[in-house]
């Protein structure tokens, strides 16, 4: 004869063929304390429930409720079976509502706004998951800055974007769920003659050419105080702009420094664009995270982007 053990084996589920029915009979019983009027609900005969019940007790070896004289109480096994049943049916639910949203956003589109540090590594991950069940979607991205987007959101342009709210903005109806921070490194070309110097300090870059972003913004005025903090004045010599096309090819003619977030530095110095040099800038942006304006009911399409963009941002960061 087999043990508890033997029987609730991995897959005892499966052998013992076990029932939606007895799940649901689990959880009106749980709630009604009695079997006529758990039965009732479930639009079973008294004796069909409990017959189910019994089946799966002995499918078991354990007794799941005590039988009282005036009602039933669940064990210390009918209460771990109780809640093992309400997550088993809530699963099932939220399939069936993924199935559904996935069949009505087959031929939905989606607009979604991002800074540049998501866009090279988050957003691809979240993006080719959505396609491969969903190829049909249209996604269109927006790269501009979190001023730019989230005037964007306001006017009911983008579904959600990833990026910051900044203080100076309207926030009072947005979401804000922050993913991760972001900070800043120096690169230069490839074959750089500093690539080579085993100890930088800010002092040996001050001096050189630098491509900064524009005056104004948020990572400019960050670089700039971070010299200042160091005693040294800002970089004089200065290309302002974000144009990483423009950044690129400035950096290969000549031996300028630029500064932009580590993962997109990462992610070039990967092609072999570009390389980044070894010291540690004391600045960075502040943190960065999904952004959804509030009251705005978001498609099957775009629900299904921002569930794998949460899912990615996950695993990523």
């Amino acid at each position: 004869m087999k043990s508890s053990m033997d029987k609730l084996n991995p897959n005892w589920f499966l052998q013992a063929r076990l029932k939606t029915r007895q799940l649901l009979l689990l959880i009106a019983l749980d709630e009604h304390r009695n079997i006529h009027r758990a039965s009732e609900e479930l639009h079973m005969t008294q004796p069909a429930a409990s017959k189910q019940l019994k089946d799966l007790e002995d499918m078991l070896d354990v007794r799941l409720f005590e039988r009282l004289p005036r009602g039933m109480e669940p064990t210390i096994y009918g209460e771990t079976m109780i809640r093992h049943a309400r997550m088993a049916l809530t699963s099932l639910s939220l399939a069936h509502d993924d199935i559904v949203a996935l069949r009505a956003g087959l031929h939905g589109q989606v607009e979604i706004g991002t800074i540049m540090t998501p866009a090279m590594g988050l957003l691809p991950r979240a993006i080719s998951r959505v396609k491969q069940g969903a190829p049909l979607i249209r996604i269109a991205v927006h790269m501009e800055t979190s001023n730019i987007l989230l005037d964007m959101l306001q006017r009911g342009t983008l579904d959600f974007m990833i990026g910051r709210i900044i203080e100076k903005n309207n926030s009072h109806d947005l979401t804000y769920e922050e993913l991760t921070d972001e900070p800043a490194c120096a690169v230069v070309r490839v074959d750089h003659p500093l690539l080579t110097v085993k100890k930088l300090g800010l002092k040996d870059i001050s001096d050189l050419a630098w491509i900064l972003p524009p005056q104004g913004s948020i990572l400019r005025h960050r670089c700039d105080m971070m010299f200042r903090r160091a005693g040294l004045e800002p970089p004089s010599n200065v290309v302002d702009s974000t144009a990483l096309l423009l950044i690129g090819a400035l950096l290969q003619e000549t031996d300028s420094v630029s500064v932009m977030p580590i993962d997109v530095a990462k992610y070039y110095a990967s092609l072999k664009v570009l390389s980044i040099l070894p010291i540690e800038l004391p600045c960075k942006m502040d943190a960065f995270g999904i952004i959804t304006k509030e009251g705005h009911l978001l498609s099957p399409s775009a629900n299904l982007l921002l569930n794998q963009v949460r899912a990615a941002a996950k695993e990523i960061y």
